[in-house]
């Protein structure tokens, strides 16, 4: 088989597993979330238009362009963060790291909305420069957003799924300044966590090497 490009393109290669997502998996656990991994971790501080904070972690979360810096995490089902962005506009991400893994962890647990995470789990809460939305004070680096967008996803049949992605442009940087070396931030000093398949798995960054991309 050769693809229109003039390149060959195997009709089998190693053994694998197949399946259509639509027709189940047939395995014991679902591994969708295993092989889309390791992914930063959205910790995303809101706040309500009465004043009510709100501190929550989300699985799906990623960044999606950097002139202008938009970064984006998506709700299963209409939480407390969402209804927050929607009505304030406003939104703080959080950089969880493994000194703040168990605390991360506890702002997971469904409580009601009048429940405030900052004080469930003692973090601080630091007022913003651009935004009314504070961040985590122990985190070593938030990025304080705009939202642009909440888009309701549909699948192919047209049909809405009960997934919410919300977009931000980030318009503050806080960065500890432990974390800055020679003008760089250290991600490896900070020691991000990131979700990493199953219920309870994550992982941390492990060795960093470097690769420049080609020129042409």
């Amino acid at each position: 088989m050769s693809s229109e490009s003039g390149g060959d393109v195997l009709d089998c290669g190693p053994a694998v597993d197949f399946y259509d997502p639509s027709e189940g998996h047939g395995l014991p656990h679902d591994p969708f979330k295993a092989i889309v991994a390791p992914r930063l971790i959205g910790w995303i501080s809101t706040c309500s238009s009465s004043g009510r904070l709100n501190l929550a972690p989300y699985s799906f979360f990623g960044a999606f362009a950097a002139f202008p810096p938009i970064i984006g995490f998506c709700s299963e089902g209409r939480k407390d963060s969402l209804r927050n962005i929607e009505e304030t506009r406003e939104f703080v991400w959080n950089l969880a790291t493994h000194p703040l893994a168990e605390q991360m962890n506890r702002t997971s647990a469904p409580v009601p909305p009048d429940v405030d995470e900052f004080q469930l789990t003692g973090l601080t809460p630091v007022a913003g420069r651009n935004v009314l939305v504070p961040r985590v004070g122990e985190s070593p680096a938030a990025l304080e957003c705009k939202l642009l967008q909440v888009v309701h996803l549909h699948d192919l049949h047209g049909k809405p799924t009960d997934n919410w992605l919300a977009l931000g442009q980030v318009v503050g940087v806080h960065i500890q300044k432990a974390y800055l070396k020679d003008g760089l931030f250290d991600t490896h000093a900070a020691q991000p966590i990131m979700r990493a398949g199953y219920r309870g798995d994550y992982a941390e960054i492990g060795e960093i090497f470097e690769m420049i991309r080609p020129a042409s």
